[in-house]
């Protein structure tokens, strides 16, 4: 049976890694040893960073839409307890994007929060009375 030489392989292997560490500063770019460890870390912070980058969006946007909130009176919790009391469902990228590029829209969509009832604090209230009359009724008998 022939001798298998593995050069090719190895070399191919050399080769990839090579041209992935291509702008690493010092041995990092040129010594394999230290390659490998430097791909494999930065495939690691790539990842995370990918999860962090949503988070960040998302703060952004919140930023956006509490900047346009106010000005027209309303705080971002606040808005945003107002949407949803009144079940309306845009997500907070499209708000924030509506909040930059057409504030008409966007102002429409807080005239229609502000003169719409919020039915949610209403059941609460009506709540509240329930249970103190059903306390007074248990302190009567």
């Amino acid at each position: 049976m022939p001798r298998v030489k593995r050069a090719k392989i190895h070399l191919k292997k050399r080769r990839t890694l090579r041209k992935a560490t291509k702008g690493y500063k010092w041995g990092r770019k040129s010594s394999v040893r230290l390659g490998k460890t430097a791909v494999l870390k930065a495939g690691q912070h790539a990842l995370q960073d990918r999860r962090k980058k949503k988070g960040q969006f998302r703060r952004l946007w919140q930023i956006r839409i509490n900047a346009a909130a106010r000005e027209h009176g309303l705080s971002y919790s606040k808005f945003i307890d107002a949407l949803t009391k009144n079940k309306i469902e845009i997500d907070r990228k499209i708000l924030a994007d509506l909040a930059v590029n057409n504030p008409k829209v966007f102002a429409e969509i807080v005239k229609k929060v502000l003169a719409a009832p919020a039915k949610k604090s209403e059941d609460k209230e009506n709540k509240v009375k329930e249970k103190t009359v059903v306390k007074k009724a248990k302190k009567e008998s």
